[in-house]
């Protein structure tokens, strides 16, 4: 079962959350057919999301990632609250690219390209809090840091990874976000970065075993830390019919109404899971008939 962690240090400047996501990005290129580059990207997204939306309060609260790039794999859609679940999608699933012979890793900056990173927090007030900025790097964790510094003025360190196997099944998969708190000076953070220099990739100290209370204790080397949760994780989608009927009669009597008329029938596809939902001329004149006149 995937799982994160989430440590502070004793003196509370620093807080870390890690976690194995495997699984979950496992089960997300199934549902999708994902390419490998693909994987990576929605992958590193997922784990995010899940880490980002673990620091929400209330059940009820969520948070959206939303990456609109002008790559070939155009856009990227995250969701979660802090049950542990996450859901996600991308436009085009089959979008890939070579590896680059640089460092021999997936070029996920090649298939997303230049555009905006948005959060959407909803905490259930009237508004939910949106924050957006351009893409830097499109590598996802580098587009992170810098959304974390300009919309939330916070030090971060982010690293995500993804390690997909040659037939193309998610052989490791993980990340974790680390965050500095009012008052944490030079020195916290020169210790920090000496730990982090040398260390290796996410995925390479899973594959030899590690897991994901091992690298926190690599990162905070020299630290007095506590565990604050362990939650287990997983790619979950809540659509149901009765969610569809609903966004079915928000589109309006006379929509449905051409539905009706055009093709006798409708199929709504759930862009999350793929789940499809089949409405036919009866189901749907059941449908006007309850809606108000």
């Amino acid at each position: 079962m995937d799982y994160l962690v989430k440590a502070v240090d004793k003196d509370g400047f620093v807080k870390i959350s890690a976690a194995n996501t495997k699984n979950t990005v496992e089960k997300a290129r199934k549902l999708h057919n994902l390419s490998k580059t693909a994987s990576a990207a929605l992958g590193r997204t997922l784990t995010a999301g899940l880490i980002m939306a673990s620091d929400l309060k209330n059940e009820k609260d969520s948070i959206t990632i939303n990456i609109d790039g002008s790559g070939d794999i155009g856009r990227i859609v995250v969701t979660g609250k802090n049950d542990g679940k996450i859901k996600g999608y991308v436009n085009n699933p089959s979008a890939d690219a070579k590896i680059r012979e640089v460092d021999n890793k997936l070029d996920v900056s090649k298939i997303v390209g230049q555009g905006t990173l948005t959060v959407v927090t909803d905490l259930g007030l009237k508004e939910p809090y949106v924050g957006r900025v351009n893409l830097v790097s499109g590598e996802i964790a580098e587009d992170l840091v810098n959304y974390f510094y300009i919309s939330e003025q916070v030090g971060s360190v982010v690293n995500l990874g993804v390690l997909v196997d040659v037939d193309y099944t998610i052989k490791e998969s993980g990340g974790f976000i680390l965050q500095l708190m009012p008052g944490a000076g030079e020195e916290i953070i020169s210790k920090i970065e000496s730990n982090i220099k040398n260390m290796k990739s996410y995925t390479s100290l899973l594959d030899e075993g590690n897991n994901p209370e091992d690298i926190i204790k690599m990162v905070l080397k020299g630290f007095d830390t506590k565990e604050l949760e362990r939650k287990n994780i997983e790619f979950s989608c809540d659509c149901s019919r009765e969610k569809v009927v609903d966004s079915l009669i928000s589109i309006g009597k006379k929509e449905i109404e051409d539905i009706i008329k055009e093709d006798g029938k409708a199929e709504v596809v759930c862009h999350f899971c793929n789940s499809k939902y089949l409405f036919s001329k009866k189901d749907l004149e059941d449908i006007l008939e309850k809606m108000p006149e």
